[in-house]
């Protein structure tokens, strides 16, 4: 048997456009952050101009297309792809707006209360003791677990670090100190039951999450009453998720978890 690098007969590569929901300015956006890059780090020469590598990684990131066919489609190497799409979730992940920030800008606009929420963005599973840290029992999957807060409307407005699946949600508030930046915003939290227990000032609490039942303890009427005014008012957090979500590489984290594209998420949307 000999060996050919020849096509066979009648055979070609095939390549398709697709549409990405993106604003151009959110291409331009990207394109400027490149550029500005290049420029500090003194990069005279790319593969491809700018405008065009920020459009390839949008769609990386937004439809989870594999660099191999976009590498194709663009005639460079899968490897060139990898690479200028982790020099931009980098360059992102560096504008993404700190949580006492974003906390002031919305006292500033006359904002009252937060909405506070966790998610498990599900990643592959990998052999060794060194994966069971991301396996989530919460969730019964690998995962790294990210904290995410939003306005009264659901826009997003901070998400936490990537942490390992396995970490409670309290300890991650914890780890933020996101009670401390509340009560020095003078701002309150909306959250679920996963968060209670986190804040012990009964006077004066800055979560509000609601109240439990238990096999002992029935619920009373009133306090029924106020669990459902409180998960109307949590609804715009899950349509903030949802939204962070729309990136459909957050459906199934497949690039290094210690570098997730999750960070970059919000300077997306």
């Amino acid at each position: 048997m000999t060996k050919s690098k020849e096509r066979a007969e009648d055979t070609c590569p095939l390549v398709h456009r697709c549409r990405l929901p993106l604003s151009t300015r959110t291409v331009n956006h990207l394109a400027d952050l490149l550029r500005r890059h290049l420029k500090a780090i003194r990069s005279r020469w790319r593969a491809l101009p700018p405008g065009r590598i920020a459009v390839i990684v949008l769609a990386v990131l937004r439809h989870d297309q594999r660099p191999a066919d976009k590498a194709g489609g663009n005639n460079v190497p899968e490897s060139t792809v990898r690479r200028r799409r982790d020099e931009l979730i980098t360059l992102l992940a560096a504008q993404a707006p700190r949580l006492e920030r974003a906390l002031k800008k919305v006292a500033r606009q006359g904002g009252e209360v937060v909405l506070i929420d966790d998610t498990l963005i599900p990643t592959q599973r990998r052999t060794g003791k060194a994966d069971r840290r991301n396996y989530s029992g919460k969730h019964h999957s690998h995962g790294l677990h990210f904290l995410a807060s939003t306005d009264e409307r659901g826009r997003l407005i901070w998400i936490s670090v990537a942490r390992p699946g396995r970490t409670h949600d309290n300890t991650a508030v914890r780890h933020d100190h996101i009670l401390a930046h509340l009560r020095a915003t003078g701002l309150g939290a909306l959250a679920d039951l996963v968060f209670r227990g986190l804040d012990n000032d009964v006077r004066d609490p800055v979560i509000v999450t609601g109240f439990h039942a238990s096999r002992t303890h029935k619920l009373t009427p009133g306090q029924k009453n106020a669990n459902r005014v409180l998960t109307v008012g949590r609804a715009p957090v899950e349509h903030g998720f949802a939204h962070l979500k729309n990136w459909r590489i957050l459906a199934k984290l497949r690039t290094d978890p210690l570098t997730p594209p999750s960070s970059c998420a919000p300077c997306l949307s």
